[in-house]
């Protein structure tokens, strides 16, 4: 074998910082000994990983193209690793969350995996849906769970469970006594909504497309508590995930407005880069979600 682990290490982690200084602090390692390293590896097959731009390190397309393999290889590595120590040790777990999930479910869910596997570490990292999609797919994040439709054709996306977002207002707001809300009483509300990018927005955007171009939207804010809060505070109506305005409803902070002629039913799901190795961990932390 022509490479070395620890040259795949310094490789990925340079991918990771863009900046070899930075990728050798991470390993632990002298700037020197990161930079031969990286140099070596290019030099033993007479390739170029990165575009060197001053002192930072763009990945070029052929490094792009291995990196999805290396990563998989250090995985299975520290795998095997692991299983040598101790065969039924889960390590470190990175998840990524989308708002609502983060919030209402992700918590507990990491809280119960702890307490069945308690030498594990678990991280959770809250973003919305593009943002989680674009960490599992640079390796960052062991796989994540979103709210969001993807398509990508390096993601391995998975439904999950079902939702449902809720039109909601202000207990006193015009609209809180009406039965139901028709298209002209949506399109003449101001609305305060999640972030495009976020799998909320998405959602709504779906249900309401061909009322959006006629639609006043207020604020567009990126935390489902400061959408709540402004809502409450009557500046105009929401639309949440109703997991995350069950408290508020159910203590009449919010009043929930029926919209039957709008489908705002949507999915949660999982997603895993397809060259991302399963771990023992990944594989226990989804069949707890499955059984949540």
């Amino acid at each position: 074998m022509h490479y070395t682990l620890r040259q795949l290490e310094v490789f990925l982690a340079a991918a990771h910082t863009e900046n070899i200084t930075r990728a050798a602090e991470q390993l632990s390692m002298s700037q020197s000994a990161a930079s031969s390293a990286l140099k070596d590896l290019e030099k033993q097959f007479s390739i170029q990983l990165f575009d060197r731009i001053g002192k930072r390190l763009q990945i070029n397309e052929l490094g792009r193209a291995l990196r999805p393999q290396a990563e998989a290889l250090l995985d299975q590595a520290q795998a095997l690793e692991q299983a040598l120590r101790q065969h039924d040790r889960i390590g470190e777990l990175k998840i990524g969350a989308t708002l609502t999930i983060g919030n209402y479910l992700a918590v507990d869910l990491m809280a119960d995996f702890i307490q069945r596997h308690p030498s594990a570490s678990v991280k959770l990292h809250v973003a919305n849906t593009e943002a989680i999609s674009q960490q599992v797919l640079n390796f960052k994040l062991d796989m994540g769970l979103v709210e969001g439709e993807l398509q990508h054709p390096d993601l391995e996306v998975t439904k999950w469970r079902d939702d449902e977002l809720q039109v909601f207002c202000s207990p006193e707001h015009p609209l809180a006594s009406k039965a139901t809300l028709s298209d002209k009483e949506l399109i003449e509300a101001q609305w305060i909504l999640r972030e495009p990018g976020s799998g909320t927005r998405q959602a709504f955007d779906r249900a309401m497309h061909e009322l959006l171009p006629k639609m006043d939207i207020r604020l567009e804010l990126q935390h489902t508590e400061a959408i709540k809060r402004a809502v409450e505070n009557g500046l105009g109506i929401g639309c949440l995930s109703r997991l995350s305005l069950a408290g508020a409803i159910d203590s009449g902070r919010v009043v929930a407005l029926p919209t039957p002629s709008r489908d705002l039913r949507r999915h949660f799901y999982f997603i895993l880069h397809r060259q991302k190795y399963r771990s023992e961990g990944i594989i226990r932390w989804l069949e707890l979600c499955r059984n949540s």
